[in-house]
């Protein structure tokens, strides 16, 4: 019969169990990076609300991202200081790691997108600059330390431990994160509203990602128990599914956005449109590459979640 991971019965941190309910949590390999994240958050959002450096939507997002991890880091330490873990309202086996993967993907985009669309057009004194370069570094450092705590506490060969640990539910995180970006740049309508064709790469990524994330919720809530269907077999024909509705969308979105023969401008014409724009927001041409770069991760993502669970299925006994 095969089998899936699905029901965690150990922790381990670094090969030695995790020690939880005690002070001692906070001495652990763990505790402490978790105590890094917690003071790098802290001193990136810290640096830039000192120096009043953001602004626009790439600001603010950035402020929001720093300032929700930092909030959040405590309450896991918090949990696991007191041992509170069963009397959490999630699956305390699956959340950790989820919320980790989450932080390591937003912390370095933010640490990405920041500077590249803000930072550069800052016009104020070097102890102003000198501010939000320190604060970029130390997200930096929070992403480093978030993917980390991924890397220590994800699944190993032979080991029992929650879904979200293993590969495809880490991919699960990657593809919802990459969907969540793209519906970023698909923002404005005027980007897709002039064809069907684009609009229906829309419908696919909306589909793809609340199929994604309610495979994340089912097993966040140790749901899984509850589908019609064994889970493995759930996971594998939505991995079939969304690798066969990526891959039309990875065709039609390029095709409709960048070919002359469906009536889009030239792509110098479009490069002028990027010329004189607003340097916080991002410009239709820059969009359009985006989604069509994003779109080709997340096919990807698809076909590496269909391999490990057609693996799950046809392989592990």
């Amino acid at each position: 019969m095969p089998v899936t991971v699905t029901h965690p019965t150990v922790t381990t941190t670094m090969g030695s169990p995790t020690v939880v309910g005690s002070p001692r949590a906070l001495t652990q390999a763990l505790g402490l990076l978790r105590l890094l994240q917690l003071v790098s958050t802290c001193v990136a959002f810290s640096l830039v609300a000192s120096a009043g450096a953001w602004k626009g939507p790439m600001g603010n997002w950035s402020m929001f991202t720093w300032c929700f991890f930092f909030a959040m880091t405590p309450v896991i330490l918090l949990v696991e200081l007191g041992g509170f873990q069963a009397r959490f309202p999630l699956f305390w086996r699956n959340f950790p790691i989820t919320f980790a993967c989450y932080a390591a993907l937003l912390c370095l985009s933010a640490s990405i997108i920041y500077p590249t669309t803000y930072v550069q057009f800052l016009s104020h004194g070097h102890s102003h600059g000198h501010a939000i370069a320190a604060a970029t570094v130390f997200f930096g450092i929070a992403c480093v330390a978030y993917a980390t705590e991924v890397a220590w506490t994800r699944a190993r060969p032979g080991e029992i431990t929650g879904y979200m640990a293993s590969e495809p539910g880490l991919l699960k995180v990657l593809e919802t994160f990459v969907a969540c970006l793209i519906f970023v740049f698909i923002s404005s309508p005027y980007v897709y509203h002039n064809w069907p064709a684009l609009q229906w790469c829309v419908v696919v990524y909306a589909l793809c990602f609340i199929l994604a994330a309610f495979t994340i919720l089912l097993s966040l809530g140790n749901c899984t128990n509850m589908l019609p269907i064994r889970f493995p077999s759930f996971l594998l024909g939505l991995a079939l599914l969304s690798v066969l509705l990526y891959a039309t969308a990875l065709v039609l979105w390029p095709l409709y956005q960048f070919n002359e023969k469906y009536g889009v401008q030239p792509w110098q014409a479009r490069g002028v449109s990027c010329s004189d724009r607003n340097p916080y927001l991002v410009c239709i041409w820059d969009r359009q590459r985006a989604v069509t770069i994003l779109t080709a991760v997340n096919l990807l993502a698809y076909v590496g979640d269909l391999v490990y669970s057609a693996h799950l299925v046809f392989v592990k006994v």
